[in-house]
C-alpha cells in the first residue's frame, strides 16, 4: 500500500474560538480514557462474533462454543471480558448459565459499525 500523503494546513492560523469551544465540548480525560477501552474490547474478532450472536438470541456458553467452532475455555475467557466490560450479562437455569447483551447500545454499536464497513465495501 502506497504512504498518501496527509493534507495540512500551508499557513499556521489557530482559529482560536473554533479550539475553545471545542475544548469545553470534550469529555474528561477518564471518560475518554474508558470510552478507548471500550472500542479495544470490540478488537477482537471472537469477541465481535460473540456479540453478533447474542444480538438476538440468549445462549449458553456450549452453544456459542458450537457455533463459532471453539472451545468452551476459549469462549468463556471470552465472554469474561466482555463481561467485565458490562458488554454481557448471564442468568443461571440450573447448571446452564446463558448469556445475553447486557443493554441495546452494544447492538447498536456494531450496527452503525458494520454499516460504516459496509460503506466501505460499495465504493
Amino acid at each position: 500500500m502506497k504512504n498518501k500523503e496527509i493534507d495540512c494546513c500551508t499557513e499556521k492560523k489557530i482559529h482560536e474560538e473554533v479550539v475553545d469551544k471545542t475544548k469545553k465540548e470534550m469529555p474528561d480525560e477518564e471518560v475518554l480514557a474508558d470510552l478507548s477501552d471500550l472500542f479495544r474490547v470490540f478488537g477482537d474478532t471472537t469477541r465481535v462474533k460473540i456479540i453478533f450472536a447474542l444480538f438476538s438470541n440468549e445462549m449458553c456458553v456450549c452453544d456459542i462454543a458450537e457455533l463459532l467452532g471453539m472451545t468452551q475455555s476459549a469462549i468463556s475467557h471470552q465472554l469474561r471480558v466482555l463481561k467485565n466490560a458490562r458488554l454481557v450479562k448471564f442468568r443461571k437455569e440450573g447448571k446452564t448459565v446463558f448469556y445475553s447483551l447486557d443493554d441495546e447500545h452494544i447492538s447498536e454499536i456494531l450496527k452503525c459499525g458494520l454499516e460504516h464497513v459496509n460503506e466501505t465495501y460499495k465504493r
